[in-house]
């Protein structure tokens, strides 16, 4: 990631932005506004700075006139950096994973929030799970692993390119944690 990259990441609601660009999928900075409940100006800017580092395009063929904009997210992970693509700026890079870390941890507490509703029966719905494990692998069969969890990851998202519109679709939002006994 770019030094703008990593900046654009590390704004809270511009990740939340993101994410509910992957929830309803193409949207107007109106539509996103009232979905977050922030000022549309204040979303036109940050769609704005989205949209300069690669994360969100416009979708012209989506609006109604000339004047309505229509914005959809660029598919893709955003990796912070790793020794073939270090960062360029450690500062931000740490800022960047600093909000990743909050947006799992917020996601971590909703789901164990949850959690006992769903054990008890009182919500008998599927809305999350919470789950480990460990397994043993080499190093170039985890990467062979996660290579291939993106892969399914992926398959399953291209079902629903127009984000939650269909009937019974809902959006899940995910984080996968691993590591080894050495980190």
């Amino acid at each position: 990631m770019t030094t703008a990259m990593l900046k654009a990441y590390s704004h809270p609601l511009r990740r939340r932005l993101l994410r509910e660009l992957a929830r309803l999928g193409p949207s107007r900075a109106a539509d996103l506004a009232e979905a977050i409940g922030k000022p549309a100006n204040q979303i036109s800017f940050h769609l704005r700075v989205l949209a300069d580092v690669g994360w969100v395009e416009d979708a012209p063929e989506l609006a109604r006139d000339r004047r309505d904009r229509v914005w959809r997210a660029v598919r893709g992970a955003t990796n912070i950096g790793s020794p073939e693509h270090p960062m360029v700026d450690e500062a931000a890079g740490a800022m960047a994973l600093a909000g990743f870390q909050a947006d799992v941890l917020e996601l971590t507490q909703r789901v164990m929030a949850w959690g006992p509703r769903f054990v008890s029966g009182e919500d008998p719905e599927v809305r999350g799970i919470a789950a480990g494990g460990g397994v043993n692998l080499t190093r170039a069969e985890f990467v062979e692993m996660w290579e291939r969890i993106q892969g399914v990851v992926s398959e399953f998202a291209d079902k629903h390119d127009d984000g939650g519109a269909a009937e019974g679709v809902h959006f899940f939002q995910y984080s996968f944690i691993a590591g080894d006994e050495t980190i």
